[in-house]
């Protein structure tokens, strides 16, 4: 997977934005962040693109970090709730996308239901 593979499966999830709010700040101005109802399900250096970090439920991160060496806590985020997950490693692309899908419908689910309908419309 590439960084614009990565870009169009993540922005072809119904109602993604995306945004690089960091464009002034020179160690993060290559964030690209992913986000649906302004909450952000995921975030990637397009640069180096070397990972990309996810929302992830904290019983099934734990047992992603045991099954993938490619997955580990997340980068500069809570280690509880997010996971970064490496490109070049053991995990499948289709494992990505699956584990950005999920993302994606967890922060999804924390949105008002009113925002939820919005979304779907």
């Amino acid at each position: 997977m590439n960084v614009q593979e990565f870009r169009d499966y993540c922005m072809s999830l119904e109602g993604t934005t995306e945004k690089m709010p960091w464009t002034k700040q020179p160690q993060y101005e290559n964030l690209l962040v992913f986000s649906v109802g302004d909450k952000w399900y995921c975030f990637v250096n397009i640069e180096k693109f070397e990972f990309c970090d996810l929302k992830c439920d904290p019983k099934k991160s734990v047992e992603l970090q045991k099954q993938y060496d490619g997955i580990t806590p997340g980068w500069h985020m809570n280690k509880k709730h997010w996971i970064s997950v490496h490109f070049n490693s053991d995990v499948p692309t289709e494992v990505i996308k699956q584990l950005i899908a999920s993302s994606y419908d967890l922060v999804l689910h924390e949105l008002p239901h009113r925002q939820q309908k919005e979304l779907k419309e």
